[in-house]
């Protein structure tokens, strides 16, 4: 399968900014004393010094920082390239330039207290955005279709798409694909702000429904997983409304379970050891 993200719009990137904030919100909700003072530290300066503040930044790298953009444009996905859904790094992560080797690498620096703080401040909003990414069905993959970047959709919607994409808006019909709807459409179709739509999540039993794995190759089996078992392909190439209601409840559970699994990992990581 080719790297998707060479061809993908500004919004195409996992989730949009609206989720990679929520799962930024939600962890932030969930750290330890020790974690969140770690995090205000590292994030001091920062325009908006929280983990929602920087859940996107991997993403703007694409207009602030184009070099840096194409050298880790890989990292925010997994081509699984064999008709299952089993990872062989050597296969499909080769040199760990992949969504899996990418956590674990940030996490790894993120870790070692000897990096400098710049390292250190990148490598978490790096994970940030990570986590949340391999948790976007489309992110992990095993069909030749770019992601569902290939999928064509014709989607009748009245939430009206970002300011790069409004030419394809025409009479209440959006051309997009099948990538774009899980990023942008799914959630944002629920037309809830951040803090109301992170309260309305966190208000559900926590933690979510999710295997107790911190293995990152795990949850990317998971996402590609639910490609077939909730049958996110439809049968044809026009959409509306209803697709986007059946599918919200899976998304939501991605976001929450990415949000769960982020807060442990930062707990974890950023221990107070002392």
């Amino acid at each position: 399968m080719l790297a998707f993200l060479l061809l993908l719009a500004p919004s195409a990137l996992g989730w949009s900014a609206l989720g990679h904030r929520l799962v930024g919100e939600l962890a932030q909700r969930h750290l330890t004393p020790a974690a969140r003072a770690q995090v205000d530290a590292l994030l001091a300066g920062e325009p908006d010094p929280t983990l929602a503040g920087v859940a996107d930044w991997a993403d703007t790298l694409r207009d602030s920082d184009p070099e840096r953009f194409k050298r880790t444009q890989s990292w925010h996905y997994i081509n699984y390239r064999s008709s299952g859904c089993e990872y062989r790094p050597e296969r499909d992560c080769p040199d760990g330039d992949c969504v899996v080797g990418a956590i674990e690498r940030q996490r790894a620096i993120l870790a070692d207290r000897s990096q400098p703080l710049e390292a250190r401040r990148d490598a978490l909003k790096f994970l940030v955005h990570f986590v949340g990414d391999v948790h976007q069905p489309m992110h992990a993959s095993n069909r030749d279709d770019k992601g569902g970047n290939a999928y064509q959709i014709s989607l009748r919607t009245d939430l009206e798409p970002e300011a790069y994409a409004r030419k394809k808006y025409v009479d209440g019909v959006m051309g997009t694909n099948l990538h774009s709807v899980w990023d942008f459409y799914i959630l944002g179709s629920k037309k809830l702000k951040l803090s109301p739509y992170a309260a309305k999540l966190d208000a559900l039993p926590w933690p979510p429904a999710a295997p107790q794995t911190r293995d990152p190759s795990a949850w990317a089996g998971e996402s590609c997983r639910l490609i077939e078992s909730h049958k996110l392909y439809p049968d044809g190439h026009k959409l509306d409304i209803a697709y986007l209601d059946a599918q919200r409840p899976l998304a939501e559970q991605r976001v929450r379970q990415a949000a769960f699994r982020l807060a442990d990992l930062l707990n974890t990581t950023l221990a107070d050891t002392h």
